[in-house]
């Protein structure tokens, strides 16, 4: 199983990005798909993740209104387009999957990509 996290960089505060995850090697569509993010120095938190079909989704308070994610299971990707950003969202973004439903803990994901960077300058 590979998943394949691209799109980070750096943008100034107020401005948007828009993260993907390419999925192989697993049954896609069988799967939760969630966001994570670890800033330097903090343990790894939940950001955001939808169910296998993409009909529910689920965000932590701190981006709610500002991040949207997304999932296409014909081409085995998820994204998560990020708006309004500010400076406390720096932090390596990681895409993860689990069977079954949703959860906000990084210990019932079974399967995680290599992370990609977002800095946000003020």
């Amino acid at each position: 199983v590979q998943l394949q996290a691209s799109g980070g960089g750096l943008v100034q505060a107020g401005g948007s990005l828009r993260l993907s995850c390419a999925a192989s090697g697993l049954t896609f569509s069988r799967y939760v798909m969630g966001w994570f993010r670890q800033a330097p120095g903090k343990e790894r938190e939940f950001v955001a993740a939808i169910i296998s079909s993409g009909g529910s989704r689920d965000y932590a308070d701190s981006v709610k209104g500002r991040f949207t994610i997304s999932r296409d299971n014909a081409k085995k990707t998820v994204n998560l387009q990020m708006s309004s950003l500010k400076p406390e969202d720096t932090a390596v973004y990681y895409c993860a999957a689990k069977w079954g439903d949703y959860d906000t803990s990084t210990t019932r994901y079974t399967f995680w990509g290599q992370g990609t960077l977002v800095t946000v300058s003020s």
